[in-house]
């Protein structure tokens, strides 16, 4: 049964490698615009992958120049995110208490480029210039202090660490706070900032991601290609967003713009590999129905679906097995894409950028293309298009999908308003 506390999403931030606001985003999104680049970099030469997935809008020409070098590049992202979903969701001045405000905000790995920077200080220059500064900017709950010190939360303030789930597992949580009565408002999304040499190396060496488009000459931009038969693995990317997530009852009552609802949400673990899925995707189909079942949704009402889709070969065909369990005959009237193709994989930003164009989607009745999709991989049999493609009208249902290293996976279902 549906839990009684309804759950709405009121504001809307993000700071992408496609666009630097939400808006921006999403038009780039709808348009099938890629935001991956050659790295200019000056460490890129010694690394076999040199593209990525930068944001659009440095945060340095937003923030205030000295309270952004008191933050990591991923506090960064997350506190441009939530001003702009702040603003959007009209809570300044509202007389919100401080005690019913939460955050829920997360990163896959955390304050990574401060770490490594203050250790190559630590090399190079000695002990006593490693930054006092680091240890707070570091921490991976780095993100969600500062955003909760920045609008005074007093409630519950999260910062859930699911790798490339933890956006998604941040909402998730959010809900939870509102409907156990422990916040009428939590701020609520992602972030994420490892565009540097080590992740970039670690990843590339374990096979994940593609080193396609990272040679002189290359077009990055065709390198992320879920489902595709060509595709050998995701693209680096980065950036944060957050969404406003409130209960009905309360943004009805200050007469909040109302962007969708929030349905359900479903947690579950594949308890098969630290970094490979369940290769029959049984621990994603609990995810996704559980989703389903909390929201009380039938699976006929949902017509669109923002795949995890990385451009990995085993994780691409396992998502598709998850929908085709859980939609059953529904699922040819399901438009499912994946935004990575545009964007990269943000890791625990990933999650929530992915929400707020399932939100968008259902708001706009519009799906965003997937693109590069030139030879779709014949072990999925999905409805993927490569351009733009109207949604229904009526009530409708899209799902946000995300999974992560550990077997770590996280669905949420969103409804139209």
């Amino acid at each position: 049964m549906m839990p009684s506390t309804r759950v709405v999403v009121t504001g809307l931030g993000t700071t992408s490698p496609v666009g630097g606001d939400v808006p921006t985003t999403w038009q780039a999104l709808l348009a099938g615009t890629s935001g991956i680049r050659h790295l200019t970099d000056d460490w890129v030469d010694q690394l076999p992958v040199k593209i990525g997935g930068r944001v659009a809008v440095e945060p340095s020409e937003i923030l205030d120049r000295v309270k952004a070098r008191r933050l990591d590049r991923s506090s960064q992202f997350a506190m441009v995110a939530a001003d702009q979903a702040w603003a959007d969701s009209g809570l300044e001045g509202s007389g919100l208490e401080p005690e019913r405000l939460g955050v829920c905000l997360a990163s896959g790995i955390g304050g990574v480029t401060t770490l490594l920077a203050n250790y190559d200080t630590l090399l190079e220059k000695g002990a006593r210039r490693v930054s006092p500064l680091a240890v707070p900017m570091l921490m991976p709950n780095a993100p969600a202090a500062n955003v909760s010190l920045k609008y005074g939360a007093r409630a519950a303030v999260h910062a859930p660490t699911s790798a490339c789930a933890s956006g998604n597992e941040a909402i998730a949580m959010a809900i939870d706070l509102i409907r156990l009565g422990r916040a009428d408002v939590v701020i609520a999304g992602g972030t994420e900032a490892a565009i540097h040499p080590l992740p970039m190396a670690a990843f590339a060496n374990m096979m994940a991601l593609s080193k396609t488009g990272s040679e002189d000459g290359g077009d990055p931009t065709t390198v992320s290609r879920p489902w595709d038969t060509g595709r050998d693995g995701f693209v680096l990317g980065e950036g944060g967003s957050v969404l406003i997530l409130e209960s009905e009852e309360h943004a009805r009552a200050r007469g909040a713009t109302i962007y969708a609802q929030v349905l359900g949400a479903g947690i579950s673990n594949d308890a098969h590999d630290i970094a490979q899925p369940d290769p029959e995707g049984r621990g994603g189909t609990r995810a996704i129905k559980m989703a389903l079942r909390e929201g009380d949704v039938d699976p006929a009402t949902v017509v669109h679906v923002n795949a995890h889709a990385t451009s990995t070969p085993k994780g691409d065909i396992a998502e598709g097995l998850m929908l085709h369990a859980v939609l059953g005959e529904h699922v040819d009237r399901c438009v499912v894409t994946s935004t990575k193709s545009m964007t990269g994989h943000l890791l625990g930003g990933a999650g929530a950028l992915e929400a707020i164009a399932t939100v968008m989607a259902l708001r706009d009745r519009v799906s965003p293309p997937t693109i590069n999709l030139d030879h779709l991989d014949p072990e999925v049999d999905l409805d993927i298009p490569t351009s733009r493609r109207d949604l229904p009208q009526g009530d409708i249902v899209g799902l946000n999908n995300s999974f992560g290293f550990g077997g770590a996976n996280v669905a949420v279902a969103f409804g139209s308003v």
